[in-house]
């Protein structure tokens, strides 16, 4: 006995291209920052060594990667968010 969906729900494609250009960046963003966490450790190995407070390199570049992904994933949420409103809005 299915009643079928609660609401009807349509396919936004108008902004599914900037969403993924958006996504692609901000991954290209990731990666190159990702890499250099990378080239240090391979290349010059000692830089992560070096002390900064009660911490080394490696400790806070790692958390800083993981902070960043977070804030990306924020930024890119907000950012799509407020772009289905406004063609939500402009549809009416």
């Amino acid at each position: 006995m299915s009643h079928g969906p609660a609401t009807e729900w349509k396919e936004n494609k108008t902004l599914e291209k900037k969403k993924a250009r958006l996504g692609v960046v901000m991954f290209i963003i990731y990666t190159v920052i990702y890499a250099g966490f990378i080239y240090i450790n391979v290349w010059d190995s000692q830089v992560m060594r070096i002390s900064v407070g009660s911490f080394n390199v490696a400790i806070l570049y790692g958390f800083g990667l993981i902070v960043l992904a977070l804030v990306l994933a924020i930024i890119y949420n907000q950012i799509c968010t407020n772009a289905e409103k406004l063609t939500d809005v402009s549809k009416r």
